[in-house]
């Protein structure tokens, strides 16, 4: 009974995040907003997705271009990604015009 327990509270852990797994980056204070956001999401070794969709460098703005500007826009950075490369993320996405931009971060 223990072991058949364990296995769904396992299983139900997998099955409710549902994202890329991604070791985020921990905050004091995190926003709790109810939209629908854009989700861009930077893994460690520099691969790109766009609400869970893998698209390289050059895909992304065209991609991001499919929703309206008034989006909030959440990336998603593991917490070992090079700095640089969020930063151009971030730069690109607020070039086009996208003023909601922020980071998810886990709560302490």
């Amino acid at each position: 009974m223990l072991v058949l327990l364990v296995i769904v509270l396992t299983t139900a852990t997998f099955i409710t995040t549902g994202q890329i797994p991604v070791n985020l980056a921990k905050a004091e204070e995190a926003s709790d907003r109810q939209e629908t956001p854009v989700v861009i999401t930077l893994k460690q070794e520099g691969t790109l997705y766009i609400n869970g969709q893998l698209c390289t460098k050059e895909q992304l703005l065209p991609l991001l271009l499919e929703f309206p500007r008034e989006s909030l826009v959440v990336v998603r950075a593991d917490r070992m990604t090079i700095l640089e490369q969020f930063v151009e993320v971030v730069d690109e996405v607020r070039g086009e015009g996208y003023d909601q931009v922020s980071l998810e971060v886990v709560r302490l």
